[in-house]
């Protein structure tokens, strides 16, 4: 499974998130203690919006811990509102464009998880996406297809009914192989998460409470280490986050195998 780690709050450096942290996000890259792989080596990435709302990407191959690039970027740029993201692949082969996040007219998008039947919907739900969405899809990962989907559902004005549709879209699969999400986005003005699972656990995140300079984050791990400082997303449930809090709000009518 991937690990993901976002912040919305004041401005900050992005190694405050995700070098400098104890179980920083580059920690987890080789020591996940909430997944079934404690490493995730198949790539990484990370997006983060400008003063001026300007979205900026950058993404690789290479594990996230040996790439001297991504700590020295980290470091240097600074921002109010940014998703990191590093990949265990399940589904599509370890390339630039299967890397998260993905990004299309100023929203980034990451998820952890996986669409077991993904090969017998693949068609189906390309054909259904608007023909801006899908000249913009690039790589061949479930997760790719999961973001153009919730912007055709609407995603920009009604975050709740793009999740449910596109939930809808997905349909059921096999009970022995359940469907496993959880996804992050961003407007670059709010941070959104939501957690599913058709048959048991979705995988984890957590949302800080204040952190010391006064912005709050959304991670699959506590980057303290310390669950008790953290609050779980419950499944089912759209969590939208902000410098000043965030709310859980549930949604009914989401699939079930």
């Amino acid at each position: 499974m991937c690990r993901i780690a976002a912040y919305a709050g004041p401005p900050i450096p992005l190694e405050n998130i995700v070098v400098r942290p104890v179980h920083s996000l580059l920690a987890q890259s080789q020591h996940a203690t909430e997944a079934k792989l404690a490493v995730n080596g198949d790539g990484f990435g990370v997006s983060w919006y400008g003063s001026e709302g300007d979205l900026g990407l950058y993404r690789d191959v290479l594990p996230a811990w040996a790439d001297d690039n991504l700590t020295n970027l980290c470091r240097m740029v600074r921002s109010h509102h940014f998703i990191a993201h590093i990949r265990a692949s399940t589904v599509g082969e370890t390339s630039r464009v299967n890397c998260h996040p993905f990004t299309h007219d100023g929203w980034s998008f990451c998820h952890n998880g996986q669409i077991p039947h993904f090969a017998d919907i693949r068609r189906r739900m390309l054909a259904a996406l608007p023909d801006d969405l899908f000249n913009a899809m690039r790589g061949t990962t479930d997760s790719e297809m999961i973001f153009l989907t919730l912007l055709a559902n609407g995603l920009r004005n009604d975050p709740q009914h793009a999740i449910k549709a596109t939930l809808d879209q997905i349909g059921c699969a096999p009970a022995h192989a359940p469907i496993k999400l959880s996804c992050v986005f961003s407007d670059g003005h709010t941070l959104y998460a939501f957690r599913h699972s058709s048959v048991g656990h979705a995988p984890t995140l957590y949302v800080s409470g204040v952190l010391d300079n006064g912005g709050r984050s959304v991670a699959s791990e506590p980057l303290c280490g310390v669950a008790k400082r953290w609050t779980e997303l419950p499944q089912d449930s759209l969590c939208r986050v902000t410098a000043e809090g965030f709310t859980f709000e549930g949604f009914s009518g989401v699939i079930a195998a």
